[in-house]
């Protein structure tokens, strides 16, 4: 266990090392919000980080590394594809803006301590299904992929695929003036308010699966990374944070949310 608590720690370290160095970035083009992008590429930096300090042992950490970073790269670069299209998120402009009204600090304090730092232990805590399941696969090389594992696997490939179609589609609905101001309700979008989400969570739920058909206390040591993703997409800065949004600027988003699930793919209801 002393093992897996110091890889955790020398990856920690790298991450906030790297953190520090892209606030420098942001301090510099005054922008924050490629951090969306490093989100998903910082967690494929912890698995290759957590590989090279401990191997890769049993089947299972090759499944964690490579569907890690199979997610990870498709998302880093079409956020950071599409914040170099739209340019600065006006979700950080807006929240950046108020701390320095409220409490009076710089833009650079303002966006080391509520943006980088603060997402810095979150990044970290998501992705402990992959650091804790490479450091058990290490130390169980013996260990063959159990039903649960490919369960995991299979979840994982389908929230890939699921969360990278709804991104295509609605890169596509957008980039038609045509569009503009209208609710994409077609394709995935048809099922779910929000199939980027729920392919995320899915995702992540599956590499937990993974990871947890190592061990009971595998399961147990890393299940906060998914609960919490999931917490955070469906709760706070994900669904609800960009459906208030929505609502304001989209006069037909209230129709939508009536007849579409939320969350969960299902079937839309019926106008009565």
């Amino acid at each position: 266990m002393s093992d897996a608590l110091a890889m955790l720690g020398l990856n920690f370290a790298a991450l906030i090392a790297v953190v520090l160095i892209l606030w420098g970035v942001a301090v510099r083009i005054r922008d924050v919000s490629f951090i969306d992008a490093f989100w998903a590429f910082g967690m494929v930096l912890l698995a290759w980080a957590s590989v090279l300090q401990v191997g890769v042992g049993a089947p299972h950490g090759l499944l964690l590394l490579g569907l890690s970073t199979l997610w990870g790269l498709r998302l880093a670069i079409h956020l950071f594809r599409r914040w170099r299209a739209e340019g600065e998120d006006p979700r950080y402009q807006k929240i950046l803006g108020g701390v320095m009204k409220q409490r009076g600090w710089s833009w650079p304090r303002s966006a080391l301590v509520m943006v980088f730092l603060m997402q810095a232990p979150l990044l970290f805590l998501t992705c402990l299904p992959v650091q804790v399941g490479i450091w058990a696969s290490a130390a169980n090389t013996a260990s063959a992929i159990g039903l649960i594992g490919w369960i995991g696997a299979a979840a994982a490939l389908i929230g890939i695929a699921f969360e990278s179609i709804g991104d295509a589609q609605l890169a596509r609905f957008r980039a038609d003036p045509a569009n503009k101001g209208k609710v994409l309700d077609t394709g995935l979008w048809r099922y779910t308010r929000h199939p980027n989400y729920f392919g995320d969570t899915l995702t992540w739920w599956g590499l937990w699966l993974i990871a947890a058909d190592l061990g009971p206390w595998v399961a147990l040591a890393s299940v906060a990374g998914p609960v919490f993703l999931t917490f955070t997409l469906t709760r706070w800065s994900g669904k609800a944070l960009l459906e208030k949004g929505l609502h304001k600027t989209r006069p037909a988003y209230a129709d939508y949310v009536r007849r579409t699930s939320g969350f969960i793919p299902w079937p839309p209801k019926t106008r009565g």
